[in-house]
């Protein structure tokens, strides 16, 4: 897809857009040298957007400890996610009326909301993008609708009363506008700052069968992740007749994503929980409180009417000849199980035996060996104790059941049969074996499942902390290798110091050869602190084109610090980055601050080397600054 330029769009300046601290935070975000410090005092003049971003933070969080103020709300989500945030607060606080008569704004933002609340619950089990950035991408994920009906309300209205739900909207928006909703979301997505990774597949989320993502790439799989999330606030917001209509579609889609249904209700219900709250958060009215409760019983009872399997095998002991052809034609014709019989105990218990099967039907009195007994002599046999016995009877005598149980039956019939007593015995009688088939072959594979379990946790925790695109540690593991570092620090009274490394008009690479380029450079100084980095040294990306350097060992000193950090400025300023037949020269700015007395915790030495930082771009860039004793001193 090619995504369209909005500024080329004769009605820019009318599209929804953040005003006041919002419009502040995205102007400063594009600054080269935007620091969090002056990100964090912007924020703290607004008491709403500081309360949201805290509870955004300690909704993501993967430590114990509170996050309590805006300073590590900023730190914990990043400069990106917060800019995305306050862009979609902004637009809900807004939008939440406006002149389009057929646009249903708190409808819109209703479902905007549980898209978003849908998206970060799904993402946080299948783990295929970055938590921070997908309730944001569900809060705008169809902005391009709010956009058209603020821009065009009446023409807009006029589609909206006649439009046919069976013809696609996006076919009369471009007939009308030139562009529709899909494409205009992307434009705005793309203007505020949004990875074309993200962009392509929301562009695509309402009709997936549009796209040409390859199925087993991450591109296809966010598509059918935003379309799982879409078809959820979809159906919350419909009646419960249409819930019940697309229930089967609901269901293949989590599926298709691996969900496992009884995870899939807990999910809705936890989604329902997050609904309530982010609602009175972002005073998003009652007027269409999604009913999911109604989807979560339309799974369970499909959970709950799934047919029994046609291979269940089933032996029949009866002795009375009608009975046992009824039973017989009950378990085969109806219900389609796999029937064997025999005529007393004694041939039922050789039979038993033989074919092992997994139900047992006995009538309670017979010649030769009756239930009871039959019941007693499988019992002591390794296969007949995993065998499931229903019990054939007329008796409704407490006590003969009772002995009956404890001989070893698992159920039992009174006769005359009734089928659907009958059918629902069998269910339980199929969960029974299900279960224990199950646990043979978790005792089977237990050592081999808990090395891949072993592996793949691994796996993921490597991936939770690992930039994707640099393959650098991300945001989450600097700041838990910050932590760790200060309190081994403290308790060796080693040295301790962070760099913070900024690209120098990174923004201009971008806007001149493009994000690709762009993504090229990050790429290249990532592989370049690598290589320079030292034994004992952590280095991460902190997010844009910002890396965090964590220097602690008991042979540093200030001396070594700052020669590293020269050492891998030159090596930078003297490198050609060479992307797409194109040659560019890239240079860094680097703050240095030292663990001091004054200096209280880990958070303090981050915001010490920040100022670092700023003064170094503020001198000129590709420079190093360094801060000791409150003093910035240039190296």
């Amino acid at each position: 897809m090619k995504i369209k330029n909005i500024e080329h769009l004769d009605f820019k300046e009318s599209l929804p857009s953040p005003k006041g601290v919002a419009l502040a935070i995205t102007q400063m975000c594009q600054k080269e040298d935007c620091s969090i410090h002056e990100i964090t005092k912007l924020i703290q003049t607004d008491p709403t957007l500081s309360y949201r971003l805290i509870r955004r933070a300690n909704l993501i969080r993967q430590t114990t400890r509170a996050i309590t103020s805006v300073h590590d709300a900023v730190l914990h989500l990043g400069l990106i996610a917060v800019k995305q945030l306050a862009l979609s607060f902004s637009l809900i606080d807004q939008y939440q009326q406006g002149y389009c008569k057929s646009f249903d704004f708190q409808k819109f933002w209703s479902h905007s909301l549980l898209m978003a609340i849908a998206l970060e619950t799904f993402g946080g089990v299948i783990r295929i993008s970055v938590r921070e950035e997908l309730f944001a991408c569900g809060l705008l994920a169809r902005i391009g609708c709010l956009a058209l009906a603020t821009v065009y309300p009446e023409k807009y209205s006029a589609i909206l009363e006649k439009h046919d739900p069976k013809t696609p909207l996006t076919i009369q928006e471009n007939r009308c506008f030139g562009i529709d909703h899909n494409e205009m979301t992307a434009a705005m997505l793309d203007d505020a700052g949004f990875t074309t990774v993200l962009i392509e597949p929301i562009y695509y989320h309402e009709e997936p069968l549009e796209s040409e993502f390859l199925e087993e790439s991450r591109a296809y799989q966010l598509m059918q992740l935003f379309h799982l999330a879409k078809i959820v606030a979809d159906q919350a917001m419909n009646a419960e007749s249409e819930q019940e209509e697309q229930s089967a579609e609901l269901i293949l889609l989590a599926k298709k994503l691996g969900l496992e249904m009884n995870l899939f209700v807990d999910l809705n219900k936890q989604i329902i929980q997050e609904w309530q709250a982010w609602k009175t958060l972002l005073t998003i009215p009652d007027t269409a409180f999604p009913s999911l409760q109604t989807i979560n019983k339309t799974i369970e009872k499909y959970i709950e009417d799934t047919p029994e399997p046609s291979s269940l095998r089933v032996l029949v002991v009866e002795d009375e000849s009608p009975s046992r052809i009824l039973i017989q034609k009950i378990l085969s014709d109806i219900l389609g199980h796999s029937v064997y019989s025999a005529e007393n105990g004694q041939q039922g218990l050789s039979l038993a035996l033989e074919i092992t099967p997994h139900v047992i039907i006995t009538d309670w009195l017979m010649p030769v060996m009756n239930g009871l007994e039959l019941t007693q002599a499988l019992r002591t046999t390794e296969v007949g104790q995993k065998m499931y016995i229903i019990m054939l009877t007329n008796l409704e005598d407490e006590e003969k059941i009772t002995d009956a149980f404890e001989a070893g039956v698992d159920d039992y019939i009174t006769k005359p049969i009734n089928i659907r007593i009958f059918r629902a015995r069998l269910r339980a009688a199929w969960h029974y074996r299900r279960l224990q088939e199950s646990w043979e072959q978790d005792q089977s594979q237990l050592k081999q499942f808990a090395a891949e379990l072993a592996l793949s946790n691994r796996k993921l925790e490597q991936a939770a902390l690992t930039d994707i695109l640099t393959e650098l540690p991300n945001r989450r593991a600097g700041l838990e290798a910050l932590t760790r570092t200060w309190n081994a620090s403290n308790r060796s009274n080693h040295l301790m110091a962070t760099l913070l490394i900024d690209i120098d008009h990174f923004k201009s690479i971008n806007d001149k050869y493009g994000h690709d380029i762009g993504d090229a450079v990050l790429k290249e100084v990532a592989t370049t602190i690598h290589s320079i980095a030292r034994s004992g040294d952590f280095f991460c990306r902190l997010g844009g084109e910002e890396f965090l350097v964590i220097c602690q060992d008991k042979n540093t000193d200030e001396k070594s610090i700052i020669i590293f950090a020269e050492r891998l400025r030159k090596q930078v300023s003297n490198k050609l980055i060479t992307a797409t037949h194109k040659a560019i020269h890239v240079t860094i700015s680097i703050g240095i601050a030292l663990k001091e007395p004054t200096i209280n915790n880990a958070e303090q030495l981050v915001k010490a080397a920040d100022r670092a930082l700023y003064a170094a771009k503020a001198a000129g860039r590709n420079k190093v600054f360094f801060i000791k004793k409150g003093q910035i001193i240039e190296c």
